[in-house]
């Protein structure tokens, strides 16, 4: 799976799991910042990450999660995504 099409899915749940519209949602849009993503919601799309991809994210990962390319980074080295966007 390439990066821009982990990037498409992890969009969608994003807008979905947080309420925005999926264009409001940017590699660099901050999930607190830019859409207002607070820690039930943040518990929330890990979830929904998870079970879309098939990974697992430990508590300590899920901390050092800032902004959409943060999840796109860690799902594209766990999934073995070589491609550049």
């Amino acid at each position: 799976m390439s990066r821009e099409e982990i990037f498409e899915k992890v969009r969608t749940l994003v807008a979905e799991k947080l309420g925005v519209d999926e264009d409001e949602v940017e590699l660099t849009s901050s999930l607190e910042e830019d859409l207002g993503a607070d820690s039930l919601d943040l518990v929330d799309l890990t979830m929904a990450i998870e079970d879309e991809f098939g990974v697992r994210v430990e508590d300590e990962e899920l901390e050092k999660i800032k902004t959409v390319e943060d999840i796109v980074e860690r799902l594209s080295k766990e999934l073995g995504s070589d491609e550049e966007e």
